[in-house]
């Protein structure tokens, strides 16, 4: 029996759609084929009021081996699904060598999916990502994941009433009955919540999370940017510590934290992102980032226009006026959990979100089954907004 990333066997699907007849999935083998992978998005989301269309430049060198340090450890194969001559579907397929290491499993992921609505489309594009999974001795596939849990992962089933915050994913309603109608079935999902600003957390739960500043002693700071690169390195060690028993976890690299923080620099607010200390030794953080996704939906993917600096322009007057957040990192390390750390961290992010003039925002992603976070998240008055899947499937 074939078992995915889960480590349980795969639950019996309905029988699966069969790959599409006039439908042709080839290997991306050249450049002009990379950019046909990305712009198919602008056709899949034409019209769609809260799609935001990701940076061009920034998704070609996402994909590109020579400068995302995530391909040092992986092998990333993208597939284009045509009809006719005109792209309808698209989809990477992963082998993370690091991730089967650390999982101590033999699994592929998928991701980057994008397809019109039709299952044989959808079929198809799956059907070249498992036999590309085969063909390198893996045995199961989750997703979709782009590229790993490090990176923007999970179907959209739940939360369609507005745009997704930044790094977060965003697909239209149907993809998941595509997947369902190929066979894959759900292996976890992961909840996103929200909360105003303007109203404080309550009184009783302020009240315990101060008692735990006080009897346990932590020092809660912000970030000093003139020592970014040193506190960068001090988040980057708790973050692989904090979240290493996680499911479906993976540590970043070095050079991949180090991407990660280059590019989220130019838009951190310095008092969003605290670390805990207990006798001036890190213990626990959350990185809170303005909601840059604000900005980026109303540039369509340039920075320029016939060689003008037109989208830059947009940039710098919609940065003024990003009014939202999102939590989205918090880790504490082993020997402080349990303590209400965590509790005292999203306070402080709230207050602070607040003190600092936005007007609220995302918490999130968090498993489904990490309890003690969720109610955590819900004790300070967050409501579960959205709900994203992943799922298996295996590759025989």
């Amino acid at each position: 029996m074939t078992l995915p990333a889960s480590g349980k066997p795969i639950a019996a699907a309905a029988p699966a759609a069969a790959p599409a007849k006039d439908v042709q999935v080839s290997l991306v083998a050249t450049g002009l084929e990379k950019d046909r992978f990305i712009r198919m998005q602008w056709d899949i989301y034409r019209g769609d009021p809260h799609w935001v269309p990701p940076l061009l430049m920034e998704r070609h060198e996402f994909l590109d081996a020579k400068a995302n340090p995530f391909f040092q450890h992986a092998e990333v194969a993208l597939f284009l699904a045509t009809r006719d001559g005109k792209v309808v579907g698209r989809i990477a397929a992963v082998e993370d060598r690091n991730y089967n290491a650390f999982q101590q499993s033999k699994a592929a992921a998928f991701g980057l999916f994008e397809s019109v609505d039709d299952p044989g489309v959808a079929a198809a594009l799956l059907a070249a990502a498992r036999n590309w999974a085969r063909w390198r001795g893996l045995t199961s596939m989750i997703g979709p994941l782009s590229l790993s849990t490090n990176h923007e992962c999970g179907l959209l089933v739940d939360g369609f009433d507005g745009a997704p915050y930044v790094m977060m994913p965003y697909n239209p309603r149907y993809y998941a009955d595509l997947f369902e109608a190929c066979g894959l079935v759900k292996a976890k999902d992961l909840y996103s919540y929200e909360r105003s600003a303007a109203t404080p957390p309550p009184e009783r739960f302020m009240r315990v999370t101060e008692k735990i500043r006080q009897h346990t002693g932590i020092v809660l700071r912000t970030i000093e940017m003139a020592r970014f690169e040193e506190e960068v390195s001090r988040i980057k060690a708790l973050y692989n510590a904090a979240w290493e028993k996680n499911w479906g976890f993976v540590p970043m690299t070095d050079a991949e934290f180090d991407r990660l923080a280059r590019d989220l620099k130019p838009i951190v607010e310095p008092g969003l992102i605290l670390i805990a200390e207990d006798h001036g030794e890190p213990i626990a953080f959350s990185l809170t980032v303005p909601d840059v996704n604000q900005v980026l939906k109303h540039l369509d993917g340039r920075l320029t226009t016939y060689g003008l600096p037109i989208g830059l322009a947009k940039l710098l007057w919609y940065k003024r006026k990003i009014d939202r957040v999102r939590l989205m990192a918090l880790g504490i390390k082993e020997g402080y959990r349990r303590r209400g750390l965590d509790a005292v961290l999203i306070v402080e992010s709230i207050l602070r979100t607040g003190q600092l003039g936005y007007s609220g925002g995302e918490v999130g992603w968090t498993l489904e089954d990490n309890e003690l976070m969720n109610r955590a998240i819900e004790a300070c008055g967050a409501k579960r907004s959205r709900v994203y899947r992943i799922y298996e499937t295996g590759v025989e």
